[in-house]
């Protein structure tokens, strides 16, 4: 099984945009039409520089939870070390 890339998937999503036919665009990328179908409900629209930027929000979401996990942690420790101390 093929794993593409979320631009790849879009570039193919454009050929049939374009006028290519499904059934020719699917066996041309080794795809089912139920993929290109798939990807088509879940992709339809966007461009690859959308996606682009959808991946660097994720990575900065990610990374700001992890921040704040780790803070949280750093004060609910210093809770219980000042509750045990008074």
């Amino acid at each position: 099984m093929k794993n593409f890339t979320e631009e790849q998937i879009v570039r193919i999503l454009k050929e049939v945009e374009a006028g290519a036919k499904v059934v020719e665009t699917c066996r041309k990328h080794g795809i089912s039409k139920a993929t290109y179908y798939a990807w088509k409900s879940k992709y339809a629209g966007r461009e690859v520089t959308q996606l682009r930027h959808l991946k660097e929000v994720e990575a900065e979401l990610t990374r700001l939870k992890r921040m704040y996990a780790d803070l949280a942690l750093e004060h609910h420790a210093s809770k219980d070390v000042l509750s045990r101390k008074g």
